[in-house]
């Protein structure tokens, strides 16, 4: 009986040994999700890319946004402190009020009120469908292009833009082998 005991001790401890010989074979630890303004970001991700991640703050605003509060360029997402992550909020949500220039802020002299804001997440795609339908009802050029889903822009359309697919280049031998299997299953 304390053969048994202790042969399956030794078992046990053989598989210790194993799992510390093969460290890389342990589960890692799963980084945190940060949520700054619904979004979901990777705590793993560095602080600049990870705000830019943020729909409305892109590496630009981030950049400035990360000078303007004094944050540690090297650190990670999940290294900074609840205070920091409020600050980071509320700098996306107003850019003007750390410091940020006008120029910067997407949204400069709104219709609605006439103040340059600075938009993000729902809110910007709201303002931009809304942007739209208004250059719809005024008739303008653009609105027009959007309405037909044409090309705004001025970009060409004799050749290109024709489908709403892009289709890849086929050779000639698979079109035939194509044809011919098509061939078949109407027969059937």
């Amino acid at each position: 009986m304390a053969q048994k005991i202790e042969e399956t001790d030794a078992k046990a401890e053989k598989k210790e040994e194993k799992k510390k010989v093969r460290p890389d074979l342990e589960k890692k630890k799963v980084g945190h999700v940060i949520r700054i303004h619904a979004t979901d970001i990777p705590g793993n991700m560095k602080i600049l890319p990870g705000i830019a991640e943020v729909k409305g703050a892109g590496i630009n605003i981030s950049n400035a946004i990360i000078n303007k509060l004094g944050l540690d360029r090297k650190k990670k997402l999940e290294d900074l402190t609840d205070d920091e992550i409020a600050k980071i909020e509320k700098a996306i949500a107003d850019p003007a009020s750390i410091g940020v220039p006008v120029w910067m802020l997407n949204r400069r002299k709104d219709l609605d009120t006439g103040k340059s804001i600075h938009l993000h997440t729902a809110d910007l795609i709201y303002a931009q469908k809304s942007d739209i339908d208004l250059m719809g009802e005024t008739k303008s050029y653009k609105g027009l292009r959007h309405a037909r889903g044409l090309k705004v822009r001025g970009q060409r359309t004799a050749s290109t833009g024709r489908g709403r697919v892009a289709v890849g280049v086929q050779k000639k031998r698979s079109l035939a082998a194509q044809a011919a299997a098509g061939k078949e299953e109407k027969k059937k």
